[in-house]
C-alpha cells in the first residue's frame, strides 16, 4: 500500500511538473512575458500535439502605510448623540478633522488557473480565487472555451485566420484596462499596486464573436445575461415599487473595435468599447470584483450600516473585512438597472517607454431614479466619466525595472447621495455632483520573470461631498510595497 501511495505521489508531482511548461494556443502567460498581451494573437503559431493542461497561480502580498482625513461634521447615529457617524475606520482623536493611519500587512491573495487545450485551437480556461478580501472562501471567477479552429471540420482557413468565439462565463471584453487590473492575486501586469477609481470588471455568462479582418485589425461583438451569476427567476410585469417601469431582465449587448501595429521599436494601439444594457435586475459591470482591494480601510466610515463597531484598528473591525467596504480606493457608480458605457483607451509603447490611458463615458440608473414633473413620473439617467493616463519606463536590458506615473480623475453623480441644507452654494435635496482625483508614482523590479516587487506613493482626494457624508474634504495618502509571483 506505501509503495502505491508513492507511486500516484509521484504520479501527481510529475503531472504538476509537466503541466508548468506545457505550451498552450491562443492564451496569455501569467508571468512577464504577458505584459502588454491584450487579446491573444490570432496567428499564434504554437502547434497542437495533444491534449495539455497548465497549472498555473498568482501570488500577491502588500503592506501599506496610510493616513487618512476628512472633515468629519456631526451626523449622529442611529439617533445616538454619543457616536459621529462621520468618524473614519481606525480614527486616532475625535476632532473636527479625523485622522486615521492604517499601518500594516494585508491578507495574502492568491488565484489558481487552469488552461486547457482540449483540441487542435480549442482551449478551455478555469480562474480560481484561493485567498482574497471580498470572498474569504474558494472561489470560482469563471471559465469558458475559446475556439479558433474547427479540427471536427477539418479546420477551414476562413475560420482559423479570421474567427474566434468565447462561449462561457467571463469577463466581457471592455477597454483595454482590464489588461493592466489587479484580480485578486493576479497583479502582476499592473505598474501600480491598485485599479481605476471607477473600476469596470464583472463576469457573466455569454458569448462573444471575433473577426480580425486585416492584419492589426479587431472586431468583437458579444452578448451575455447581465447578470454576475445565473439568475432563472422569472420577472414580474408589474411596475416595480418606484412606480415607472417594470423590472426586466435583459441581456447585456456590447462590442469592441482595436487597431494594434508593432514595429521593431514602436508600437501603437486603440480601442474603443461599448456595453449597454437597458433595464435589468441586478448589473454590477462597475461592482462586481470578488477579490477586492489592496488598500485595506482607506476613507472607511467607523459605523457599518448606521451601528457603531469598534473605533481603532482592530482587525475583527468588519470594515476591513468581507461585507460592503471590500472596494476601499474605488468608487461604485450606482448603475444596477440600467447602463450604457463607452470606453476609448489608447496605448504606445516606444523602445522603453508606454503611455496608456484612456477615457470612460457611462449613464446609468437605478430603479429608484425617478423625479417627478408636472404629475409625471420619468425614469431618469445619472452620468459619469474617468479620465486616466499613466507613464512607465523599463530599462535594462530585459527591461526588469521600471518607474513610473498614474493620474485617475472621475466625476459624477452618485446614486443617492443629496445635497443639504448646510452645503453652500448648493440646492437642497439636489443631486450631488462629486469629484475624485488620484496621483501615484511607483516603480517595479522583476527579480525573475515570475516575481515582481512594487514600490508605490499614492495620494486621492474627494471634492464636493456633502458635509453630511464621511467623505467631505476626505483626502488619503501613503506608501504600499507589494510582492507579487506569478506562473
Amino acid at each position: 500500500m506505501k509503495s502505491l501511495i508513492n507511486l500516484f505521489s509521484l504520479l501527481v508531482v510529475t503531472l504538476f511538473v509537466t503541466s508548468l511548461s506545457a505550451q498552450i494556443q491562443y492564451t496569455r502567460q501569467y508571468d512577464k512575458t504577458g505584459l502588454n498581451v491584450f487579446e491573444p494573437s490570432k496567428t499564434d503559431e504554437t502547434p497542437f500535439d495533444g491534449f495539455k493542461i497548465k497549472i498555473g497561480g498568482s501570488f500577491t502580498q502588500d503592506y501599506q502605510n496610510f493616513t487618512v482625513k476628512n472633515k468629519a461634521n456631526y451626523v449622529p447615529t442611529s439617533g445616538t448623540n454619543s457616536l459621529n457617524k462621520n468618524f473614519l475606520y481606525g480614527y486616532i482623536k475625535a476632532e473636527d478633522t479625523l485622522s486615521s493611519k492604517l499601518a500594516g500587512f494585508n491578507l495574502a491573495m492568491a488565484n489558481l488557473n487552469f488552461d486547457i487545450q482540449i483540441g487542435d485551437g480549442i482551449r478551455v480556461f478555469l480562474e480560481n480565487y484561493m485567498s482574497s478580501r471580498h470572498h474569504s472562501e474558494f472561489w470560482v471567477k469563471g471559465g469558458f472555451i475559446q475556439i479558433d479552429k474547427l479540427p471536427m471540420f477539418n479546420n477551414p482557413e476562413w475560420f482559423t485566420k479570421y474567427i474566434r468565439v468565447k462561449i462561457g462565463h467571463f469577463q466581457p471584453n471592455y477597454g483595454d484596462f482590464q489588461f493592466r487590473r489587479s484580480d485578486g492575486g493576479n497583479t502582476i501586469f499592473n505598474p501600480f499596486t491598485e485599479n481605476l477609481i471607477l473600476d469596470a470588471f464583472t463576469t457573466e455568462i455569454g458569448g462573444e464573436v471575433y473577426i480580425f479582418p486585416a492584419e492589426n485589425l479587431m472586431l468583437m461583438g458579444g452578448m451575455t445575461t447581465g447578470f454576475i451569476s445565473g439568475n432563472i427567476i422569472k420577472q414580474p410585469d408589474a411596475i416595480n415599487s418606484s412606480g415607472v417601469v417594470p423590472t426586466k431582465r435583459n441581456p447585456s449587448l456590447f462590442a469592441k473595435v482595436a487597431y494594434d501595429k508593432a514595429s521593431e521599436n514602436l508600437r501603437y494601439r486603440l480601442s474603443a468599447s461599448v456595453y449597454h444594457n437597458s433595464n435589468i435586475q441586478r448589473n454590477t459591470m462597475f461592482a462586481g470584483d470578488r477579490t477586492g482591494s489592496h488598500w485595506f480601510g482607506v476613507m472607511e466610515p467607523a459605523t457599518i450600516g448606521g451601528l457603531p463597531i469598534s473605533i481603532g484598528t482592530s482587525p475583527s473591525n468588519p470594515a476591513t473585512q468581507a461585507g460592503p467596504n471590500f472596494a476601499s480606493g474605488r468608487f461604485d457608480p450606482g448603475v444596477a438597472n440600467r447602463l450604457t458605457t463607452i470606453n476609448v483607451s489608447p496605448f504606445v509603447k516606444f523602445k522603453g517607454l508606454e503611455v496608456q490611458g484612456g477615457f470612460d463615458l457611462l449613464k446609468g440608473s437605478v430603479y429608484g431614479d425617478v423625479v417627478e414633473t408636472s404629475g409625471k413620473k420619468e425614469w431618469t439617467k445619472r452620468s459619469w466619466n474617468q479620465f486616466y493616463a499613466e507613464a512607465v519606463y523599463r530599462f535594462l536590458k530585459n527591461e526588469e525595472l521600471y518607474i513610473g506615473a498614474r493620474y485617475v480623475n472621475a466625476n459624477g453623480e452618485p446614486n443617492g447621495l443629496k445635497y443639504g441644507a448646510s452645503d453652500t452654494g448648493k440646492t437642497a435635496n439636489s443631486q450631488a455632483k462629486v469629484g475624485i482625483n488620484r496621483f501615484s508614482v511607483g516603480a517595479g523590479y522583476f527579480a525573475t520573470k515570475n516575481m515582481l516587487l512594487k514600490l508605490e506613493y499614492t495620494n486621492q482626494k474627494y471634492k464636493d461631498f456633502p458635509k453630511a457624508d464621511y467623505r467631505n474634504e476626505g483626502e488619503f495618502s501613503g506608501v504600499v510595497i507589494e510582492a507579487v509571483i506569478g506562473f
